[in-house]
């Protein structure tokens, strides 16, 4: 399996049944952010995309020039329920972007999940210690997304 978890329930039941999770995608990369994005959409999750680390930290507001007692995670009008962001990416790594989500009181609850094309267990455990729900192995699967998506819809509970 290429996933590695954290401790705890992946949204803690942030998501009832009948709701649409609402997922922030985050990589630099165009077609891996695409190819999440439908994998997420075709396991009915409202995506929205960040090509980068600060970008997704402007839409959470939590970016430097906001106030961060404004910050929200009720992006575009909707709750989200889960952000997943690449590892590497230039300006802000994904670790750098996690450490400053569970840095925020507002959005610390949020889960975040990590994904690498690369398996090195030092990174993933970092991670993991650093507050990530998962880390996942690119290129993500629709199996891999429908893990997600049952965690988030408390399958199996």
């Amino acid at each position: 399996m290429d996933v590695a978890g954290g401790s705890g329930s992946l949204l803690k039941g942030m998501v009832d049944h009948g709701e649409v999770p609402h997922v922030l995608a985050v990589d630099d990369s165009l077609i891996d952010r695409k190819l999440v994005e439908k994998l997420l959409k075709n396991s009915s999750c409202k995506v929205t995309t960040a090509e980068n680390g600060l970008r997704a930290l402007e839409y959470l507001g939590l970016g430097d020039d906001q106030n961060r007692s404004n910050g929200n995670y009720f992006l575009q009008g909707s709750k989200i329920n889960l952000i997943i962001t690449d590892y590497c990416m230039p300006g802000m790594t994904g670790y750098e972007l996690l450490k400053k989500i569970k840095e925020s009181s507002i959005m610390s609850e949020v889960p975040v999940v990590v994904m690498s094309s690369e398996n090195i267990p030092t990174r993933i455990n970092k991670c993991l210690e650093e507050g990530a729900q998962m880390f996942m192995l690119k290129p993500l699967k629709q199996s891999d997304v429908k893990k997600l998506r049952c965690q988030m819809m408390k399958c199996g509970r």
